[in-house]
């Protein structure tokens, strides 16, 4: 992927987290958060981005697994 790639795929990951936060969804970005890279951060490297995106994208499956483990699952039989 080109650096532009990353930072686009990163600004719509960036989305993703904004949505969640809009829906009530408590979810925190702490290692993201401590990277410093954001969508906006056009000046850092390509790698940085990519960083970024990887961070972002684990929080996000973990953050979502961890709500998928929490529901409850009614059973019934046909």
């Amino acid at each position: 992927m080109r650096k532009q790639e990353f930072i686009h795929l990163h600004g719509l990951l960036a989305e993703v987290t904004t949505e969640f936060r809009d829906r009530g969804r408590s979810i925190e970005f702490d290692a993201y958060h401590e990277q410093g890279t954001r969508p906006t951060s056009i000046h850092k490297s390509k790698t940085a981005h990519k960083e970024a995106v990887m961070t972002l994208a684990d929080e996000l499956v973990q953050n979502l697994e961890a709500e998928h483990e929490n529901r409850t699952v009614t059973t019934t039989a046909d």
